[in-house]
């Protein structure tokens, strides 16, 4: 099963395997139930008419999307390099509790070909490729999805504190194209892999894969669910292991795609 979300005339509508579903049965319909209630009201609706609209961000405005930071060995030595404190991401990758921040509200989310920005206040700007989870009020994995943290590595090495203002700006959130159905164990070993063009050329690329993580995903899950309800679901993305040379930054007009298993999520910088 496959979902997508579309804009239609009468505005955004969500399919199923690109068919229409019910106007009724958005995301924050079916994550507020059970994965096997969620598959078997799926699977027992009727086809609709062909979702021709337009391709929107996989997510409703009801959503959040949070991140997950240091789950990969790359990403701890990444980020001790930029840093003045170095140590704190040593200390984050080996401790017990991970970090987990707010990433974008869904209504600031962008899909598949939507610009992504980088900021107009930093000079050292990186794609960050993850493995986004698409989890229920009920703390169920039900899906999954292809994400772009776009981050300012500049700004975050200045001072851990800033750690919002490197992450947390218009156009640094993007995901798509859609949303595969998929168990937890489906997810746990899937190819995550990005490849970024420069009028014409090959700047950057690599690949890993999700085994590769100090963490498991349910382990984030459990702690990103500790004191904190998500009514509507909530969609988490779970850590880079690709960053590119520490001479690398975005220019605009850079083309970036990002897979994570069978999704594909492509984007073009602005400034």
């Amino acid at each position: 099963m496959y979902l997508t979300r579309h804009q239609m005339p009468q505005g955004p509508r969500w399919a199923m395997d690109g068919r229409l579903l019910p106007p009724r049965v958005d995301l924050s319909f079916l994550l507020g139930l059970r994965r096997e209630p969620m598959l078997r009201m799926l699977e027992e609706l009727l086809e609709g008419p062909a979702a021709d609209g337009p391709l929107l961000a996989p997510v409703d405005a009801a959503q959040e999307v949070w991140a997950a930071g240091v789950t990969y060995l790359r990403s701890r030595e990444a980020r001790e390099a930029e840093s003045q404190v170095g140590d704190v991401y040593e200390r984050v990758y080996d401790a017990e509790r991970p970090e987990l921040f707010p990433k974008a509200g869904g209504w600031r989310v962008v899909g598949h070909g939507a610009p992504v920005r980088i900021r107009s206040d930093s000079h050292w700007n990186v794609p960050e490729p993850e493995l986004v989870i698409v989890i229920n009020c009920h703390q169920e994995i039900v899906g999954y999805c292809a994400g772009n943290d776009v981050s300012s590595r500049e700004i975050e090495g200045e001072n851990p504190l800033y750690l919002p203002q490197a992450k947390i700006y218009d156009g640094s959130c993007a995901l798509g194209p859609g949303i595969q159905v998929a168990t937890t164990a489906e997810v746990q070993d899937l190819r995550v892999a990005i490849a970024i063009r420069r009028r014409g050329e090959t700047v950057f690329q690599g690949e890993t894969r999700v085994s590769r993580m100090k963490r498991g995903l349910e382990e984030l899950v459990t702690y990103l669910f500790r004191e904190l309800e998500f009514p509507h679901g909530v969609l988490l993305m779970t850590g880079t292991g690709l960053v590119p040379p520490d001479e690398f930054t975005l220019h605009p007009g850079d083309a970036v795609q990002i897979q994570a298993g069978s999704m594909k999520l492509k984007n073009i910088v602005q400034a």
